[in-house]
């Protein structure tokens, strides 16, 4: 694992961001980069560990929701049909470190006003997916997925509400599976490509899969904490600053 002065409070503040991101389904790669930013990780080690991490924390969660009944799999299909081959073609592209930074910063925007309602409310009225809608937007979020290290979640939770195809909790379990096999193809993509996974990542793991199972677990039985995730959305935008500014 890479050295670093507040490496204890980084570990200290991990759980706390995969608590939170599972609690609503997701696998918390976001969350994960944006720390990584804050602690000056390299973008090199940032992908491969965010996805790593994802794959844990987002198969905890999806375990819960689809224990609770909430999983969907006509409508996890169609994204995943696409978004699983181009994730692994995302993944096995290297960005230049500033081209890199840049594209997070937007992406943790898009994290911050999903933390904070702003978009991605539940609806009464449910529509059908179609498929080609589906292939679509999976193939992008997919590529997406694989070029930054996320797994897709915090993009596609706020799609399928905001076009009405799914319930929150259905669209935290389609998402949670979604980032998984996202972030399992991204990861083999990166792996392809040469890199290597540090040994201490795998602490980094553990630490994480605390405080996911403990969300997983409260956020399918009806956890809500506002002013956990207020607080999560001021570390992304103190992140999403130091991205773009350094």
């Amino acid at each position: 694992m890479q050295q670093h002065e507040n490496l204890f409070l980084f570990l200290a503040l991990l759980p706390f961001v995969s608590f939170l991101y599972s609690s609503v389904g997701h696998g918390g790669a976001s969350g994960y980069l944006a720390l990584m930013s804050l602690f000056s990780f390299a973008p090199e080690t940032m992908k491969p560990t965010a996805l790593l991490l994802n794959l844990f924390v987002a198969g905890i969660s999806f375990y819960y929701y689809y224990k609770g009944g909430f999983f969907n799999l006509r409508l996890f299909l169609p994204f995943a049909v696409t978004s699983v081959p181009l994730a692994f073609i995302g993944g096995s592209i290297e960005l230049e470190a500033s081209v890199y930074k840049k594209i997070l910063a937007l992406l943790l925007v898009f994290a911050i006003l999903k933390m904070l309602h702003v978009f991605g409310k539940e609806s009464d009225v449910i529509k059908r997916l179609k498929l080609w809608q589906g292939f679509i937007i999976g193939g992008i979020i997919g590529l997406l997925s694989g070029l930054i290290g996320i797994g897709g979640g915090i993009i596609l939770t706020p799609i399928i509400l905001l076009l009405h195809w799914g319930k929150m909790k259905e669209a935290a379990a389609v998402s949670a599976l979604f980032i998984w096999v996202n972030s399992a193809s991204g990861l083999v993509g990166q792996l392809n490509s040469g890199i290597i996974l540090e040994k201490g990542v795998f602490v980094m793991v553990g630490v994480a899969l605390f405080g996911g199972i403990i969300g997983g677990y409260l956020g399918s039985k009806k956890f809500n904490n506002k002013k956990l995730r207020y607080l999560l959305a001021c570390v992304l935008i103190i992140a999403c600053f130091k991205l773009i500014f350094t």
